[in-house]
């Protein structure tokens, strides 16, 4: 049965919202620390794969190493639970800013998302959608994976990021969040089924977004991006040789 909780997503509470994307729970909140510590709490609490948690504001979003993600009102704030029995997470964060690219695209008319490895959507050389994989495991048995998605749809970008980050409003003047929300959850629910490695088709639509393509890298390791495997790991070539980079922060030089 579909769950809700307080307040409406532009009108439409949260009981409407799980029977419109037709999903087993959807929880909203006006505003909630972190979606994905909510996502967590439900996981070990027994809700069932594909439950969605939406905030209409984080008080407490964050991204990848704990970095504070700014989540005022007017962005999609979002949260979805997943039990599939081993996937790795650098795959899924790699899948899941695919889908949220190609509703980037679709939305703007054009291909324009552009996708940094691991986690971040870009969009005119700025930063618009972050991306964060979190599982949890008793013993080696992965018991739930949480991800948590963050973009800004509507919300103003504080005038100190200005240059890094963008809003979709930017390119898309009257999107509204459920322009984004109907586009993007139903197919992220489907990532629990999805194979272990990167399609050769998903390989190729990560090339023609990498953003990181060629460009020179000071870390995690120094050397130019040459791409992703099918493993989702990060291929980094450097005197005279390839390295394989599977997580890290990467700075551009």
């Amino acid at each position: 049965m579909t769950g809700g909780t307080r307040g409406t997503l532009e009108g439409i509470p949260a009981a409407a919202l799980g029977r419109r994307w037709t999903v087993p729970r959807c929880e909203l909140s006006q505003s909630l620390g972190s979606t994905l510590d909510r996502a967590h709490a439900l996981g070990s609490e027994g809700a069932p794969a594909g439950t969605v948690v939406l905030a209409l504001e984080q008080t407490a979003g964050r991204g990848r190493d704990g970095r504070t993600w700014h989540s005022p009102p007017g962005g999609v704030w979002l949260a979805l639970l997943l039990r599939p029995r081993a996937l790795p997470l650098g795959i899924v964060s790699i899948r899941a800013g695919l889908v949220l690219a190609d509703v980037v695209d679709e939305l703007a008319g054009r291909p324009l998302a552009r996708l940094k490895w691991p986690n971040d959507v870009f969009l005119n050389d700025r930063k618009l959608a972050g991306v964060l994989c979190e599982g949890r495991w008793h013993g080696d048995r992965l018991q739930w994976l949480a991800i948590g998605l963050g973009v800004n749809v509507l919300n103003e970008i504080p005038a100190e990021v200005g240059d890094a980050a963008i809003a979709l409003s930017a390119i898309v003047p009257r999107v509204r969040l459920l322009d984004v929300l109907d586009r993007l959850v139903p197919p992220l629910t489907r990532l629990d089924t999805a194979a272990d490695r990167l399609s050769e088709q998903e390989c190729a639509a990560f090339a023609a977004r990498d953003w990181l393509r060629d460009r020179p890298l000071r870390g995690p390791v120094p050397g130019l991006a040459r791409g992703v495997r099918p493993d989702g790991a990060l291929l980094v070539e450097g005197a005279g040789q390839v390295a394989v980079v599977r997580e890290g922060h990467v700075e551009t030089a």
